[in-house]
């Protein structure tokens, strides 16, 4: 049984192939090689081919499938937005060896896409077996582009089926594709949650502990989510949809024994009574407004973001998130989208020491951060390839070292510069969701404030 999917590639093609080829997934762990870098170099090196690995190309060499594919492009004056294709083919845990996976993967890709450059490579990092394929967005025989048609994914997962039935597999009958999940196979794989995951975890403590509906709707509303009855589905604030229940395979009847089993226990008054709805006794993003004299919704406006501000405020809320302190106190956000964003605190601290460090106030002193630095980058590949040019002629030792030793102090000027602009763009990139976050959460802490206060009237 596999479970298949791609889609089209819009970024550089180096690196879905850097990624395709990672020796660090495609090798036994007896041979892994730690330097995630040296992967297409590995590929290369003879003096490694007696290692088990399971990488192969269809139409091209894995050796320079990345500069074939450039050619391909070129020879036809089609390079276009779409690089290449990003494919998948997922097997269940024990059902195939490393060699099978691989062959069934060739099998499959030269069926499926027979005229184009395609890497297949198999990763053994998961307790499942996958096949990945790196596709060209242009075929090599007739020069004719890729299309990504409903139907095309219908035909991957036929070819598929058809192959593992072949090789003895069971196949899914009736299966439905990945649809807007396809996301949260990358996600998992960088040891990170999607807001299902999230939602999943929140319902299985709800129903831990409620013993009737209200109390279950209750428990939910205190974690940030709002119910709707009719279509039976929980939404949290910025969610563009909400989740259907059953769909996460929770039914009205399933749920419904839930409760009455937790309602029938000796011990359920004692469990609810110590685990009772999330009521916070401190708002944290209203304090940080307050503190700084500043209300988030301004932090966009008209043509301008401010930057520093929305960072600020999301990373001073996510310590709050994991701070036992804090929780004991009843101050933590309030929005499920703050805790799905705990796993990127790294990232976020260190984008927000950037924007500190570098006194970058809002997109426009970012995006003129980015072209400064820019700036200064091309100016040290220029130096940079001028000492390589120089070595490229006879010199005396002396001489040859000395234009070494400046050539490798422009790659060490480099690198920290490439890691800023890299957290730059990151930056950019985050802010808008981070806005939105922060309105949600903004809107919540409001929201529960009011409702403080209405009680403290009715007392």
């Amino acid at each position: 049984m596999a479970t298949t999917g791609f889609w089209p590639v819009k970024g550089r093609l180096k690196d879905v192939l850097d990624y395709a080829e990672n020796p660090d997934k495609t090798i036994d762990r007896k041979h892994l090689d730690d330097d995630l870098a040296q992967a297409l170099r590995y590929v290369e090196n003879p003096e490694k081919t007696d290692q088990q690995m399971y990488v192969s190309a269809i139409n091209c060499r894995v050796e320079d499938a990345y500069s074939q594919m450039q050619e391909t492009k070129r020879r036809y004056g089609k390079k276009g937005r779409n690089v290449a294709y990003h494919g998948f083919q997922s097997f269940r845990p024990g059902e195939v060896t490393p060699e099978e996976c691989h062959q069934i993967g060739l099998e499959t890709a030269r069926e499926m896409w027979g005229d184009y450059e395609v890497v297949v490579t198999t990763h053994l990092n998961t307790d499942s077996l996958h096949n990945h394929f790196v596709v060209n967005s242009v075929s090599c025989k007739t020069g004719l582009k890729y299309h990504n048609h409903k139907k095309d994914h219908y035909r991957l997962r036929e070819i598929s089926d058809n192959i593992c039935v072949e090789h003895g597999l069971s196949v899914i009958q009736n299966a439905r594709f990945y649809g807007g999940e396809k996301g949260a196979y990358w996600v998992h794989k960088d040891g990170r949650h999607t807001h299902r995951d999230i939602l999943k975890e929140d319902i299985e403590y709800c129903l831990s502990i409620a013993g009737t509906w209200d109390q279950f709707a209750d428990q939910l509303r205190g974690l940030g989510y709002t119910i709707d009855w009719q279509r039976f589905s929980v939404k949290a604030k910025d969610w563009e949809r909400a989740v259907r229940l059953d769909r996460m395979g929770y039914s009205k009847e399933s749920i419904r024994q839930r409760l009455v089993s937790n309602i029938n226990s000796n011990r359920f008054y004692v469990v609810w009574n110590s685990n009772l709805p999330y009521r916070p006794k401190g708002f944290p993003l209203l304090s940080i407004e307050q503190r700084l004299g500043f209300e988030i919704t301004h932090c966009k406006r008209a043509d301008v973001v401010i930057l520093d501000v929305i960072f600020y405020a999301v990373l001073k809320l996510l310590n709050l998130a994991q701070d036992p302190e804090a929780q004991k106190q009843k101050v933590r956000p309030l929005s499920p989208s703050l805790r799905m964003e705990l796993a990127k605190l790294d990232q976020i601290d260190r984008e927000t020491r950037l924007l500190g460090k570098y006194n970058i106030h809002t997109d426009v002193d970012l995006h003129r951060f980015m072209d400064d630095t820019r700036e200064q980058i091309a100016l040290l590949e220029h130096d940079r390839q001028g000492f390589r040019n120089q070595l490229r002629r006879p010199k005396s030792p002396e001489i040859e070292q000395e234009i070494k030793a400046k050539r490798d102090a422009c790659t060490e000027k480099l690198q920290p510069l490439r890691e800023e602009l890299r957290c730059a763009e990151n930056i950019l990139k985050r802010s808008e969701k981070l806005y939105e976050i922060l309105l949600a959460e903004r809107e919540a802490e409001k929201q529960a404030l009011q409702r403080e206060r209405n009680r403290e009237r009715n007392r």
